[in-house]
């Protein structure tokens, strides 16, 4: 179990690492959000369609990661970056919450979760979060801010299990390019 670090607003609430990792993988979906993400899956090839059904899902379930991870799969994969930034931004800010981080990536520090451990799901999923926050920032011309997203990944997890100097390898890369 974890306690919270003594954030007034969850007064110190024990909450169980099983119910939280339980409702990040799906669980605790309500079933009308389930249905509207599964037509939102039946109807990718129709942009407004699947969209419609996605944000029917958020208005049931705004928080549940399922959904903001089917929101942020489709607007990523029809290329439709600055909207999967955005998700990407609702995903740190529930992970952050969910594992009583600080709400601004930068504070975050190695000390506050077991980052390199595969068995800790809620880290995990706020390591991926973060990464892609930092490829979609690089993507959109935000070179910078991608580059201390990635710099931060690699803090957090020295031994790069995602793979956050890749990141910053084609950072150096594009730089390298450009004073040739």
């Amino acid at each position: 179990m974890r306690a919270s670090r003594g954030r007034s607003d969850q007064n110190a609430a024990m909450v169980p690492d099983a119910v939280l990792t339980n409702a990040l993988l799906g669980g605790g979906l309500p079933a009308k959000a389930e249905r509207q993400l599964q037509l939102a899956s039946r109807n990718y090839h129709r942009d407004g369609i699947a969209e419609g059904h996605l944000r029917q899902a958020q208005a049931i379930a705004p928080e549940h990661a399922a959904v903001l991870i089917g929101l942020y799969r489709f607007y990523f994969y029809k290329g439709r970056l600055a909207d999967a930034l955005d998700i990407a931004r609702l995903c740190l800010a529930k992970a952050a919450r969910d594992s009583n981080f600080p709400g601004d990536w930068r504070l975050v520090t190695a000390a506050d979760a077991e980052f390199g451990s595969y068995d800790k799901m809620l880290p995990r999923f706020y390591l991926f979060t973060l990464k892609g926050y930092a490829y979609l920032q690089m993507r959109l011309g935000n070179i910078e801010e991608g580059r201390a997203a990635a710099a931060k990944l690699l803090e957090l997890d020295p031994s790069d299990k995602i793979g956050a100097q890749l990141l910053l390898d084609i950072i150096q890369r594009r730089e390298l390019d450009d004073h040739e």
